[in-house]
């Protein structure tokens, strides 16, 4: 007998606080991260923050207006994302 077992977390309801991304995942754990984590959702305005989907039957959150996607994955073991050099204001 095959018994398939998904081990990657999935998120069952999400929440953006003013400083705080948090996910509740399927088996009963609470995550937060920093808001921080990600640049384009700190320069995001509190509507573009709001404007989001849980995707991939709770793989991840995505921001359409910015473009941007979080995994459940990448919350419990990630890393802040950088913003890109080509993004960064140059110094004067």
């Amino acid at each position: 007998m095959n018994t398939v077992v998904n081990i990657e977390p999935r998120i069952k309801s999400f929440e953006v606080t003013e400083d705080t991304l948090k996910a509740v995942l399927e088996d009963g754990r609470m995550i937060s991260v920093p808001l921080a984590w990600s640049w384009r959702l700190s320069e995001a305005t509190p509507k573009q923050r709001e404007n989001y989907q849980i995707i991939g039957d709770g793989i991840g959150v995505h921001w359409p207006d910015i473009d941007e996607d979080i995994s459940a994955q990448g919350m419990l073991t990630g890393i802040p994302a950088g913003k890109p050099k080509s993004f960064q204001k140059k110094s004067a």
